[in-house]
C-alpha cells in the first residue's frame, strides 16, 4: 500500500480573496444607499404599481443603490450610533417615500377628474376593483390613469425621475438631514395643485353636459308630453362618448403638461430640502 503524502495547509490562509467582514460592510453600505430609492418605488404611481412585481421592484432598488455607491461617496455605517443609525435609515425611507408620494398625488389628478365627469354622466356604475387603490373606481378615471401613465413614459418622464432622485444623492448625502417642514409644505401644495387641475381638466366636458341637462329641462318643461328625461340618460352618456373622442388631442396635451409639471414639482422640492 502506497505512502500517503501529508497535505501542506500552512498556506491555506494566504490565498487572496474577500474577508467576511468587508462583504457585510459592503451589503450594509449598499443597504443605506438604497433606502431611499426604495422608498421612492414603494409609492411612485408607475413603479409603486401592482402591475410591477415586488421581486421587480427589489432588483430596481438593488441595482440603483450598487450605482450610487459605485458613483457617490457613502458614508460608513461603522460612523453611525446606533440611534443616529436608525434615524439615518428613517430620514431615507421618509425621503424616498415622500417625493414618490408627491408625484402620486398629481398622477391622481386625473383619476379625480375621470370620476367627476362620470359622476356627471351617469357613468359612476360602470366602475371596477382598482388594484392599486382597492377600491371602486369608475372605468373613466382607469382610462385616464392609463392614458396619463403612456403618455408619462412616452417623453421617458420614468428615467427622468428617477435621474432626479440619483442626484439628490450628490446636495443631499446620506446621513445629511433635510428640512422636514418644506417637504411638509411641498406635499401639502401638490395636494391643492391636484384638485385645482382636476377642475381645470374637467371643466370642459362638464359644463357641455350641465348644458345639455338644462336644455332637456327646458323643453321637458315645455313639452311634458315629449319626456324626456326618459332617453335624457343615453343622450348623456353618448355626449361623454364624442366630446371624448373630440377631445383626445387636447387632453394628451393636457395630461403631457400634467406630467412634466409633476416632474417640475418633484425637482424643485429635492431643491429646497437640501438649500432649506
Amino acid at each position: 500500500m502506497p505512502d500517503l503524502i501529508p497535505l501542506n495547509l500552512s498556506g491555506v490562509g494566504s490565498f487572496p480573496g474577500l474577508s467576511l467582514q468587508l462583504l457585510v460592510d459592503a451589503l450594509l453600505t449598499a443597504v443605506h444607499a438604497r433606502l431611499r430609492v426604495a422608498g421612492f418605488l414603494l409609492a411612485s404611481p408607475f413603479f409603486g404599481g401592482s402591475t410591477v412585481p415586488l421581486q421587480v421592484r427589489i432588483i430596481m432598488s438593488i441595482v440603483l443603490g450598487v450605482g450610487v455607491v459605485t458613483n457617490i461617496d457613502v458614508p460608513d455605517w461603522r460612523s453611525f450610533e446606533a440611534l443616529t443609525g436608525f434615524l439615518v435609515v428613517l430620514t431615507e425611507l421618509a425621503l424616498g417615500i415622500s417625493t414618490g408620494l408627491i408625484l402620486t398625488i398629481w398622477f391622481t389628478t386625473v383619476m379625480l377628474a375621470g370620476e367627476k365627469i362620470a359622476a356627471s354622466a351617469g357613468l359612476g356604475f360602470a366602475a371596477q376593483i382598482d388594484p392599486d387603490t382597492g377600491g371602486q373606481t369608475p372605468v373613466v378615471s382607469k382610462t385616464f390613469s392609463l392614458f396619463m401613465t403612456v403618455i408619462f413614459l412616452s417623453w421617458n418622464g420614468h428615467l427622468v425621475i428617477l435621474h432626479s432622485i440619483l442626484d439628490s444623492y450628490r446636495f443631499l448625502p446620506v446621513g445629511s438631514l433635510p428640512n422636514f417642514p418644506v417637504l411638509i409644505q411641498g406635499v401639502i401644495m401638490a395636494t391643492g395643485s391636484m384638485f385645482l387641475t382636476a377642475a381645470v381638466v374637467m371643466l370642459p366636458i362638464v359644463t357641455f353636459l350641465m348644458a345639455i341637462n338644462l336644455a332637456i329641462g327646458v323643453i321637458t318643461r315645455s313639452a311634458p308630453q315629449l319626456n324626456l328625461f326618459s332617453f335624457g340618460f343615453p343622450i348623456s352618456m353618448l355626449a361623454v362618448f364624442i366630446l371624448l373622442f373630440l377631445w383626445v388631442d387636447a387632453l394628451g396635451g393636457s395630461f403631457e403638461d400634467l406630467s412634466r409639471s409633476a416632474v417640475e414639482n418633484v425637482q424643485n422640492i429635492l431643491g429646497m430640502i437640501a438649500n432649506g
